[in-house]
């Protein structure tokens, strides 16, 4: 009797015991598991956030390396005249051109006035690429080695500054994906896609005249998204697709969609003091 007692009290804290070291053991493993996704989500939100800088080295403190190509055919050895005609463009179209004055003014009567020295920058980029808008120092990119003509950096100046714009403006964040969508949609209407633009890029025809523009920002919103992050077709298109119409009819602070060998600039220029942009 005595020993079957103490029999069953062993075995009830022998199976105690077994409990609480499974418990143990199971909470542990959560632990592991929830770590290994944290550290997961760490390193995709690292990865993400990268994402685009492989395209401007100098933003990541790399030099750049011309290739043997590069010297032969398009003069990349010479970096400091690269430079140095870049940033004349870049003073011409500050001083000149009635687009990149606008916004300008735009940006300064929102808060956000620029400083040529401190938010343009020339630099060695990817081919594949003509500039683009950093965030994180609030600097416009513009890729000395392919933006070579002044009508190019021209376009550069005022595509990167309607991204300058909405961050300063809407405190847009870069990581939300259709924050990025909209304000892509935004810069190819505003300042890119004129039906000639179009028809290169086969978003338009002479039986759909009417639907070129909007085809032709859409398309040149999806392949910047995908440019800058690390998504497939059909997430980039899904983005821009959810925000496009709300974006595509905002024009602010140019207030028209600019049409090759026009006066649109100048009249976007004038226009521009009537609604506080000077």
């Amino acid at each position: 009797m005595l020993y079957s007692l103490f029999s069953r009290v062993f075995t009830q804290e022998s199976k105690a015991k077994e409990k609480k070291e499974d418990e143990k053991s199971e909470k542990t493993e959560k632990t592991e598991e929830s770590n290994k996704i944290a550290t997961s989500t760490l390193d995709a939100e690292e990865a993400q956030r990268d994402w685009g800088y492989d395209l401007y080295p100098e933003r990541r403190g790399d030099k750049y390396q011309p290739s043997m190509g590069g010297m032969l055919w398009f003069g990349d050895k010479n970096s400091s005249i690269d430079k140095l005609k870049c940033e004349q463009n870049v003073y011409s179209c500050a001083k000149n051109s009635p687009l990149i004055k606008l916004m300008m003014g735009a940006l300064k009567s929102s808060g956000c006035e620029i400083d040529l020295r401190r938010h343009i920058s020339c630099e060695y980029c990817d081919p594949s690429v003509t500039g683009g808008y950093d965030p994180l120092l609030n600097q416009v990119v513009i890729c000395q080695n392919v933006a070579k003509e002044l009508g190019i950096v021209q376009g550069v100046l005022a595509h990167e500054m309607v991204h300058m714009f909405d961050y300063c403006r809407h405190k847009l964040d870069f990581k939300n994906l259709k924050h990025l969508a909209c304000t892509e949609i935004r810069a190819a209407n505003l300042t890119n896609c004129s039906f000639m633009s179009a028809f290169v890029q086969g978003d338009a025809s002479p039986f759909n005249i009417k639907q070129a523009h909007q085809n032709c920002v859409r398309t040149k919103a999806i392949a910047s998204v995908k440019a800058v992050r690390n998504v497939t077709d059909e997430q980039a298109a899904e983005a821009v697709d959810s925000v496009f119409e709300k974006c595509y009819n905002d024009l602010e602070p140019i207030g028209r969609r600019m049409r090759r060998n026009s006066y649109d600039m100048h009249r976007a220029y004038y226009e521009g003091h009537r609604y506080g942009y000077s």
